[in-house]
């Protein structure tokens, strides 16, 4: 006579097998192309995501990942962690701690825009000596031109994008121009002003853009997405 058995259950996760099945999916060709932007990482990032879907929320596991540090480890502790659970101080410390671009970029978008410190760590970021920091300030500041502008001193940003961003560390500058855009197609009234200062301060008109692509040139990028709204 069969005796019925108890389903067994598969043991939980941890860093160590997590780390293990990133380094099985280390694409030699794909770090190559990282490591030129200053991200230190050969994971297909579609790859990753599926480990995140599969593990959910698993905020303690995602502390254990970021302690590694290890980039491609990071990136999946952003993608499982709960961003709610994280004082202002351990946002503070873990954005001076993400040197990757990819890694800041997804903290910044990920975790901090989603932390109900966002707003007090955006105004303290603008002001850091440390321009890497800074940048990650006018990215938060991007977010509100596009999302919630009021109480935003407009004028005000673009007078220090005109002074600063064509002088601006790389980062910075990027994050200085992303703002510059939106500024001009968010707001119609300040639109002739940014584009003004784009045509002037020429950031990036240069960059390679691929076919069919937006350029990041400030006022191809305001006209281009002007054009598309019908604004």
């Amino acid at each position: 006579m069969a005796t019925a058995t108890t389903p067994t259950t598969a043991p939980e996760e941890g860093v160590e097998s997590l780390l293990a099945e990133l380094r099985a999916l280390e694409d030699p060709r794909m770090r190559a192309v990282n490591e030129r932007r200053g991200d230190d990482h050969g994971v297909n990032l579609t790859k990753l995501r599926a480990i995140a879907k599969r593990l959910k929320t698993r905020h303690e596991l995602a502390t254990d990942l970021w302690a590694t540090e290890d980039t491609a480890a990071r990136l999946l502790a952003l993608l499982v962690c709960r961003p709610k659970a994280f004082e202002r101080a351990e946002l503070d410390a873990m954005l001076r701690d993400a040197r990757a671009p990819k890694v800041q970029d997804w903290l910044v978008s990920y975790v901090v825009g989603k932390s109900p410190h966002a707003e007090d760590l955006r105004v303290s970021w603008l002001t850091d000596p440390d321009p890497v920091v800074e940048s990650a300030g006018w990215d938060l500041t991007s977010v509100r031109i596009r999302k919630s502008p009021a109480g935003l001193d407009l004028d005000g940003l673009l007078d220090v994008i005109d002074a600063r961003m064509k002088d601006a560390p790389e980062r910075l500058q990027w994050s200085m121009n992303t703002c510059l855009a939106h500024i001009g197609i968010e707001h119609p009234d300040l639109r002739p002003r940014a584009l003004l200062i784009g045509e002037r301060l020429e950031v990036l008109k240069d960059y390679p853009t691929p076919p069919n692509c937006t350029s990041p040139y400030a006022p191809d990028w305001i006209n281009e997405m002007v054009r598309r709204s019908g604004a």
